[in-house]
């Protein structure tokens, strides 16, 4: 006790940095690229300063930076052409997603880790994670699963290296390894989106990836604010059907749910600092209200002390540049 142990002498110059718990580091990092086949130049988001949408031409450029700062990997997310009910702008040979991974492993190979997301949110004219039943305004669980197997052989037969599903379907996680394995692609590994809460944070997001829904919320497949073992039993079951990596979207409102998962399962485990996430910051920055570099060191850092392995973030090519 007080006198004899005084922690402050741990504090001091070179032994604070000796004596540190947590450390973060450029290989942490997933970078998300927006690719758009309806642009054909990069377009800032607004709700997003310093993020941008890329056109298909430009994207192996972009991925081209993002690997020279070292940064690891990326999470492609595309937006069509062409919507419609059934999301058919996702799963073909020559769709946006598709022809990005081609482009970045023409440019890149094995360079950069290429992730895709498995989702219908983005190629839906109704903007809903899958197939719906108009009449009754509900997102159909099984018929859904079907087409995400779809769009995860199409990606990885265009070369993508990881597969991550962010529907939150019931069963989508096996539907996707069957799916994989059964079309030769038992190598490619699954990221499942396994703790993924219905968030008021997501909203920069759905302008980046044009993705409002048409009618009611997310709410009857994305997980309640309010569940913290509903986070455990979904996670396990993306486990026990083949989940490779499991994630937990939002981050910093839930570094609870990450730590959880982390303690409970062991698994490599993926935390999404989200677009929400990311423009607070921005705009506290920007105002001069908050350190935009420090705080956003200290919450990744505090995404990484509470258990991930793995950080999606907006904020990948900033923080790479500072640690170099």
């Amino acid at each position: 006790m007080f006198p004899d142990i005084r922690l402050r002498r741990l504090r001091k110059g070179k032994i604070r940095d000796l004596v540190r718990e947590t450390t973060l580091s450029v290989d942490d990092l997933v970078q998300p690229i927006f690719v758009n086949e309806n642009i054909d130049s990069p377009v800032e988001i607004s709700s997003m300063p310093g993020v941008y949408s890329f056109p298909l031409s430009g994207v192996a450029k972009e991925a081209k930076e993002i690997a020279a700062l070292g940064i690891p990997a990326v999470i492609l997310f595309g937006v069509p052409a062409h919507k419609d009910a059934e999301g058919s702008s996702s799963c073909g040979e020559n769709d946006v997603v598709q022809e990005a991974v081609r482009r970045i492993k023409a440019e890149l190979g094995d360079e950069l880790v290429v992730i895709t997301d498995i989702c219908m949110c983005e190629y839906t004219d109704h903007g809903h994670c899958g197939i719906v039943d108009f009449e009754k305004e509900e997102v159909l669980n099984d018929p859904t699963l079907e087409v995400l197997g779809k769009i995860a052989v199409s990606h990885a037969n265009a070369g993508a290296d990881m597969v991550a599903p962010s529907g939150m379907m019931d069963g989508m996680v096996g539907a996707i390894r069957q799916a994989l394995d059964f079309n030769g692609f038992e190598n490619v590994p699954i990221m499942s989106y396994a703790a993924k809460f219905h968030s008021s944070f997501y909203g920069p997001f759905r302008e980046a990836a044009e993705s409002g829904y048409s009618f009611g919320d997310r709410s009857s497949y994305q997980m309640d604010p309010a569940n913290s073992n509903e986070a455990i039993r979904e996670t396990s079951l993306d486990i026990a059907e083949g989940a490779d990596i499991v994630m937990v979207k939002p981050a910093l409102p839930y570094l609870d749910i990450i730590y959880r998962v982390k303690t409970e399962f062991g698994m490599p485990t993926a935390a999404y600092n989200v677009s929400g996430e990311y423009a607070m910051l921005k705009a506290a920055g920007a105002k001069g209200w908050l350190d935009e570099k420090k705080t956003m060191y200290e919450s990744l850092l505090s995404i990484k002390r509470a258990g991930a392995d793995i950080i999606i973030t907006y904020f990948a090519k900033d923080v790479a540049r500072m640690l170099k």
